[in-house]
């Protein structure tokens, strides 16, 4: 059996897939769009039909992870199901991708977010695990409940709710 080197996710975009790949790049450092492969023009019938010029194939690389991304008009929708999780050092960072990454408030709850875009991010403080992991299950329950209450995570109150 071959071993798989990577995987790589994919996408599906109703017709803004070049839109988001340029602006998740702007969001994230280290990122890039490496290809854009788009739909032939002129196509009058089947599946292929009214789609010249949008993205047959796109990929981008957002701070090393590389996506790849397409136009495949309203048939498919993201959800929550699947979200992307970004660990983030310092309040400054969860600041930052909070700001630039949650444009749905109704759908905030835990450091999860929604993008302009539709897709789920989980936007979380690496120190969360270290506090989480805690043999001490006082402490554990007292953060749980701290966070079980924040939209966007708050370091300095997770801390106080650990010390408690």
């Amino acid at each position: 059996m071959a071993t798989v080197r990577n995987i790589t996710p994919s996408l599906w975009f109703d017709n803004n897939s070049e839109e988001a790949m340029n602006y998740y790049v702007s969001v994230f450092p280290n990122s890039k769009i490496e290809m854009i492969r788009r739909y032939p023009e002129g196509v009058t019938e089947g599946p292929m039909e009214g789609m010249g010029g949008k993205v047959l194939t796109g990929i981008f690389e957002l701070n090393g992870q590389r996506f790849m991304a397409l136009d495949g008009g309203p048939i498919f929708k993201f959800n929550e199901a699947v979200s992307f999780y970004v660990e983030c050092e310092t309040q400054e960072e969860i600041d930052h991708y909070w700001s630039k990454l949650s444009t749905v408030p109704e759908a905030e709850q835990c450091g999860w977010c929604k993008d302009q875009f539709g897709l789920s991010w989980q936007i979380a403080p690496k120190v969360l695990g270290e506090l989480m992991n805690d043999e001490d299950s006082e402490k554990v329950a007292r953060v749980t409940a701290a966070f079980m209450n924040m939209k966007k995570f708050d370091i300095a109150k997770l801390k106080a709710a650990y010390e408690g």
